[in-house]
């Protein structure tokens, strides 16, 4: 299922999705929605993390001094 949105574009936006458009033989629709879905799937799951780390802090959920030293540990070895 799918439902139509209207959306205000920059001319200079829009210039170059018609030119992506073309040049990629998609539509313009298709492209927009695209663009929007990974948009969304991204902070989507950025303020997911974010929102577990709050939960993680408030409740002392910490690495330790050895836990950030070991990690630490494997990037400075060579």
């Amino acid at each position: 299922m799918s439902t139509t949105v209207t959306l205000r574009l920059d001319d200079a936006v829009k210039d170059k999705l018609e030119k992506l458009a073309e040049s990629t033989h998609r539509s313009r629709s298709f492209l927009a929605a695209e663009a929007i879905k990974a948009y969304v799937d991204s902070n989507e799951w950025q303020i997911a993390e974010i929102h577990q780390a709050i939960q993680e802090a408030e409740t002392g959920d910490f690495a330790s001094d050895a836990e950030v030293k070991a990690v630490l540990g494997k990037w400075n070895a060579q």
